[in-house]
C-alpha cells in the first residue's frame, strides 16, 4: 500500500488571514503556520476556537514569516500543551519575540473591555485568549535556522527555508517527504514579496515541486512601478504639507514602517528636475514621526540583520548611510509623546500602527485627523474587509472610532505598489520559475475569493497547470489529481446562535467604547457649550434609535 502526503487546510481559505495547514507525510503530522483571523468580527472570534486538529499528535511546525497572521495563535498552541520545535529564520524568531508579546497584551486589553459588563452583572470572567507572559515563553521552542541549507527534520522529512522577499526573514518553504522509494516534494509560499519592496532581497525562484501552496493576495491586481509609487509618494506628500496639513500612515509596525523610512530616505536620488527638487525640499523641511514602540524595536532588528539586506542597501551601508536613519526622523516611545502629536501645529508625517486601523495609537491619530480636509490618510498596505482601513479605503464617510461617529474629510490615498504582496505578474513568475520541474498541481489560498479566482483561469489558461481553491476543512491526498478526502469537523461557531452572541459582545464593545470617549470630553476643562450640546444630541439620537428597534 503506497502512502501520500495529505494537507488539510485550516486557515486563509476564504479569506487573506489565519494561515495554517496541517500536513501528514512519512509518519507525521506537522503544521505550516499558525496564524489569527483578522479583520471581521466573526473571524476574529475564531481564533478562540478550539484547533481543528489534535494538538499532541503535532510532531513540528514550520513558520513561514512573523505577521501575526501566519503567527499569532502559536502562543495559544502553547498554552494547550504543544512543546515540540518550531523551525523558523533567525529574524522571523527576533521578530516573533516583540510581535507576539505584543499580540498578547493586545488580547489582554481586549478580554478587559468585554469584563467590564461580565464584572457588574456577577458574570465569570473570560480569560484572554493568552498573555504577553504566555507569548514569551512560547519563544522557547523557536529553532532557528538559515536560508538555503537543506535540515533534516527525521530520517525521511527535509526542509529548506528560502528567502521570500516579503518581509524580514520571511520564507518560502520546501519539503521533501519520502515513504518507501517515493519521494513528494510540497513549497509552501507563505507571502511572496514584491519583486522591489526596499531593504530586502528579491523572492527566491524555485526550480521544481510536485505541489505548491501559493499565496493569492493579489491575483487580479498589478502594483505601480518603483519610480511611479516613489513619485506619487512625493506629490502627495508634498501637496499636504504644503497645504498646511499633516500625513498619516497606517502602517504595519514590522516590515513597512521600515520599508517607508528608507524610501524617504531614498527618495531624493529618484529624479532631479526642478518640480521634484521642491517637492523633495517640502517633505526633508517636515518633521517624520514613528509613533509605534513596537515599530521602534523592529527597527533596531532591522539593524541587527542588516545581512539580510539587498546589495544596494549594503553598498550604502559600506559608505556610511544608515538606510533606517535620516534628519528629522523621530521615534515617539511614550502614550504622552505619542498624544503630544495631536496638538502639534506644524505639518507632519505621521508614521503609526496598526496597518489595518483597528488597534493601536493609529486610531487615536485617526481621530484627530480624518475630520480636517487640511490632512491625509495615506495607505500603503492590503486592508482586510471588516477592518476601519477597508472601510476608510473604500470611501466611507463617516467612521465610528472610540465610539465617536468621525467624518472622513481628509484626503484618502492609497499607494498599491508599497505592498508587501507579489502583484498577478509576480505571482505567474514564480509559477513559470518551476523550469525544471513544473508543480502537478496549485492550491491557491491567502485571497479574497475574485483575486483567487481570477489567478486560478490565468494559471490554468497560460500555464497548463490545474489549480483548486480549497475550502476551510477540507483535505487532500496529493496523487498527480489530489482528491478531496474528507471535509473535517470543524470547531468554529458558525450557528447562527453564536453569531447573534458575537454581535451581541462586539455591540457592547463599541458602547463600552462611546462612553469612555463621552467621558473623557466631559472631563475636557476647555470643552465648549456647543461641543457639549453635539454630544448630548448625539446620545439623544442613539437612545432614540435603540428603543425603535426594542419596541420594534
Amino acid at each position: 500500500m503506497k502512502f501520500y502526503m495529505k494537507i488539510t487546510f485550516l486557515g486563509a481559505t476564504k479569506s487573506v488571514t489565519g494561515s495554517n495547514f496541517l500536513v501528514e507525510a512519512a509518519g507525521k503530522k506537522f503544521l505550516v503556520d499558525c496564524g489569527m483571523f483578522q479583520g471581521a468580527a466573526e473571524d476574529e472570534f475564531d481564533n478562540e476556537a478550539p484547533f481543528d486538529f489534535k494538538v499532541d499528535e503535532i510532531d513540528f511546525m514550520l513558520l513561514t514569516h512573523a505577521h501575526i497572521d501566519h503567527s499569532g495563535r502559536i502562543p495559544k498552541l502553547y498554552n494547550e500543551g504543544y512543546k515540540n520545535p518550531i523551525y523558523a529564520h533567525k529574524a522571523t524568531c527576533d521578530l516573533c519575540s516583540l510581535m507576539l508579546p505584543d499580540s498578547g497584551h493586545i488580547q489582554e486589553m481586549e478580554v478587559e473591555w468585554r469584563n467590564r459588563k461580565r464584572q457588574r452583572k456577577g458574570e465569570k470572567l473570560l480569560p484572554p485568549m493568552y498573555t504577553a507572559e504566555d507569548a514569551v515563553r512560547s519563544l522557547e521552542i523557536f529553532r532557528p535556522v538559515k536560508y538555503d541549507e537543506i535540515i533534516e527534520i527525521t530520517p525521511e522529512i527535509h526542509v529548506r527555508f528560502n528567502d521570500a522577499g516579503h518581509m524580514l526573514g520571511s520564507s518560502i518553504i520546501e519539503v521533501w517527504a519520502k515513504e518507501g522509494d517515493k519521494e513528494t516534494k510540497a513549497v509552501f509560499t507563505g507571502d511572496i514579496g514584491n519583486s522591489d519592496i526596499p531593504l530586502i532581497g528579491e523572492p527566491t525562484m524555485i526550480g521544481e515541486t510536485d505541489y505548491l501552496v501559493m499565496e493569492s493576495t493579489y491575483g487580479n491586481r498589478m502594483h505601480l512601478r518603483n519610480d511611479e509609487k516613489a513619485e506619487l509618494f512625493l506629490k502627495i506628500v508634498s501637496e499636504t504639507l504644503d497645504g498646511g496639513g499633516n500625513v498619516v500612515i497606517p502602517s504595519f509596525a514590522v516590515g513597512r514602517t521600515q520599508e517607508i523610512l528608507y524610501e524617504l530616505n531614498k527618495i531624493k536620488e529618484t529624479k532631479d528636475d526642478e518640480e521634484f527638487i521642491k517637492e523633495y525640499k517640502t517633505l526633508m523641511k517636515a518633521p517624520v514621526y514613528v509613533d509605534s514602540p513596537l515599530a521602534i524595536s523592529a527597527t533596531e532588528v532591522f539593524k541587527d540583520n542588516m545581512d539580510l539586506f539587498d546589495d544596494e542597501t549594503k553598498q550604502e551601508i559600506e559608505k556610511g548611510d544608515n538606510p533606517l536613519e535620516f534628519p528629522g526622523l523621530n521615534f515617539t516611545v511614550t502614550a504622552d509623546e505619542s498624544k503630544a502629536l495631536n496638538e502639534n501645529d506644524v505639518p507632519s508625517i505621521i508614521i503609526s500602527a496598526s496597518g489595518m486601523c483597528d488597534v493601536g495609537r493609529i486610531k487615536h491619530h485617526l481621530k484627530h485627523n480624518l475630520w480636517d480636509p487640511k490632512n491625509t490618510i495615506l495607505f500603503v498596505g492590503y486592508q482586510a474587509p471588516g477592518t476601519l482601513g477597508y472601510s476608510i479605503v473604500n470611501g466611507a464617510k463617516k467612521v465610528k472610532i472610540f465610539g465617536e461617529e468621525i467624518a472622513v474629510n481628509a484626503r484618502i490615498e492609497y499607494i498599491e505598489g508599497y505592498s508587501g504582496h507579489a502583484d498577478q505578474e509576480g505571482l505567474m513568475n514564480f509559477v513559470y520559475s518551476f523550469n525544471n520541474q513544473k508543480p502537478k498541481h496549485i492550491f491557491l489560498v491567502h485571497g479574497e475569493d475574485e483575486a483567487k479566482e481570477t489567478l486560478k483561469q490565468k494559471i490554468e489558461n497560460e500555464a497548463k497547470i490545474n489549480v483548486t481553491i480549497p475550502s476551510y476543512g477540507e483535505k487532500y491526498e496529493l496523487l498527480d489529481n489530489p482528491e478531496l478526502l474528507e471535509k473535517i469537523k470543524t470547531n468554529k461557531p458558525k450557528t447562527i446562535k453564536s453569531e447573534i452572541i458575537q454581535r451581541l459582545e462586539k455591540l457592547q464593545l463599541e458602547v463600552d467604547d462611546m462612553k469612555a470617549s463621552v467621558q473623557e470630553d466631559l472631563g475636557n476643562p476647555e470643552l465648549k457649550d456647543e461641543d457639549m450640546f453635539r454630544i448630548n444630541q448625539k446620545m439623544k439620537d442613539l437612545e432614540q434609535n435603540i428603543l425603535k428597534i426594542i419596541e420594534g
